[in-house]
This record gives C-alpha cells, sequence and structure tokens, in this order.
C-alpha cells in the first residue's frame, strides 16, 4: 500500500470558497481562460446573487497532465458571488445568444468597511462590475473533467 501523492488530491472536484481578496486571487487564478456563453450569466437581485457557468481549464492539473502525457481537461464549473448590490457590463452584447465569453481576471478594488467592486475582465475588452457588500464568492465544479477541445493549454502568463 502507498501513500496518497499530492497529484492523487487534485483528482476532486474544486469547492472553493472566497472571503477576502487574498482568497479571491487564487479563484481568479484557477478560472482564467475559463469560457462561458453570454446566456449563462444569471442576477438575481432579490437574492443578491450573480452567478455564472463556466468552461475552466483545470490549471490545477496542468503539471500533472504534462508529467503524465494525458489530454489536458477543462470541467464545468459555476462561479458565484453573493452579497452583490448591483451589475453593471461593458462591451457585452446581451441580445447575441451565440456570444461566447472568456474569462481573463477576477479582481477586488476595496471600498469601506469591506464593501468594494469585484470586476470580471473578458477578453476583447468587456467587463462586468459588481458591487458588492462584502466578498462572498465559491467556485464550484459541477461536472467530470473532460478532455480539452483544443487539446492545448492556454497561454497562461506567470
Amino acid at each position: 500500500m502507498t501513500d496518497a501523492s499530492f497529484e492523487d488530491g487534485r483528482e476532486a472536484p474544486l469547492n472553493l470558497g472566497a472571503e477576502d481578496a487574498d482568497d479571491l486571487q487564487v479563484i481568479s487564478t484557477l478560472s482564467q481562460d475559463a469560457v462561458f456563453p453570454v446566456t449563462e450569466m444569471t442576477w438575481q437581485p432579490s437574492q443578491r446573487r450573480f452567478g455564472l457557468l463556466l468552461n475552466r481549464f483545470r490549471w490545477e492539473d496542468k503539471d500533472a497532465a504534462t508529467r503524465r502525457d494525458r489530454p489536458f481537461e477543462r470541467v464545468q464549473s459555476v462561479l458565484v458571488f453573493d452579497s452583490v448590490l448591483s451589475v453593471s457590463s461593458q462591451g457585452i452584447d446581451r441580445s447575441d445568444k451565440d456570444m461566447i465569453l472568456s474569462l481573463l481576471s477576477v479582481d477586488f478594488e476595496p471600498g469601506e468597511d469591506g464593501s468594494g467592486l469585484i470586476l470580471l475582465t473578458l477578453a476583447g475588452d468587456g467587463a462586468i462590475r459588481l458591487k458588492v457588500e462584502a466578498i462572498d464568492a465559491t467556485l464550484k465544479d459541477v461536472t467530470r473533467p473532460y478532455q480539452a477541445p483544443s487539446g492545448q493549454a492556454p497561454h497562461h502568463p506567470e
């Protein structure tokens, strides 16, 4: 019997929460280059919740896939922000139901008493801005990983 290795643990689905800027940076890194149809954005004002259904590249598995010479993977994940007071966007045509968006980063601009703005930067000069009472985000994998259609890892600046 052998001990479990660090790489073995990477097979489990992610279920991460963020309550501060450092936590949010981890979620930003893991969701970088995720793609999603414009139709998979949901704003629920009465629940103060904004969510995205992403097809994210499994950055946490990239090194293991390279070492084991197996395909790179993507997985469907839900990225949810709670305590959202308002949502605004630029560079996104919500009427184009076939539009596919690519998430570049998730950043926090602090305001007063833990409030602030969460900025979701998209490829092609698009952006989504969430005015929040506090950072309250969750990234959760909801499907089994699947082979990345391109067979490649996205370019990821270190």
